[in-house]
């Protein structure tokens, strides 16, 4: 399985790291051949949040077709902006399995147009905006994370660990992820 997280300028940094964190532990734990990786605009270092600065492995233009993608937030207001960025979600979900979003990840996917009719959300703070900006969605308050068909959507920041773990146990086994927070040492909030 193929999953790509993508990453950009002033991405949040757990909204990446802990997805990545959950899906690598678990392809530790399971010896299993998934194939994790950030994904970027370009190959060119990516300054996130706070000033971490990230190397993705791939960019638009190398990566292997993905099962599974994950768009993180953090400061979107200029990636839902660039139609380049656009089209390229809408282009890889066409092919996932699962199109997945963290905290204002939301807003992207929206703006690709893949949540019209689904029932998303978001972080907390965000939510008025979303349901504002984006009228056709069915937006959902005081969710850690939202499942509906082959979109998930979560809050923001620790949401998106607990919706990892979720979408593990929809991957593999509830078993899997129970191990796999465990191993992290990390107490799962299993209660969408």
């Amino acid at each position: 399985m193929n999953i790509g997280i993508y990453i950009y300028e002033n991405a949040e940094v757990l909204d990446f790291s802990g997805p990545f964190e959950v899906l690598s532990t678990a392809k530790r734990l399971a010896s299993n051949d998934w194939s994790i990786a950030l994904i970027a605009e370009s190959d060119q270092p990516v300054k996130a949040r706070g000033g971490f600065w990230v190397t993705p492995d791939y960019c638009f233009d190398n990566h292997p077709l993905l099962d599974l993608l994950i768009v993180v937030g953090g400061v979107h207001t200029e990636e839902v902006k660039k139609a380049n960025v656009i089209k390229w979600i809408a282009n890889c979900s066409a092919t996932t399995t699962k199109t997945v979003s963290v905290c204002t990840g939301a807003f992207l996917l929206a703006e690709a147009g893949l949540l019209d009719g689904v029932s998303v959300t978001t972080h907390w703070e965000d939510i008025a905006d979303l349901r504002s900006g984006y009228p056709q969605l069915k937006v959902r308050e005081n969710k850690r994370w939202v499942c509906d068909g082959k979109y998930i959507t979560s809050g923001g920041i620790s949401a998106g660990i607990d919706m990892s773990l979720h979408l593990l146990s929809d991957l593999s086994s509830m078993a899997l992820a129970e191990q796999t927070a465990k191993q992290m040492e990390y107490n799962w909030n299993k209660n969408s």
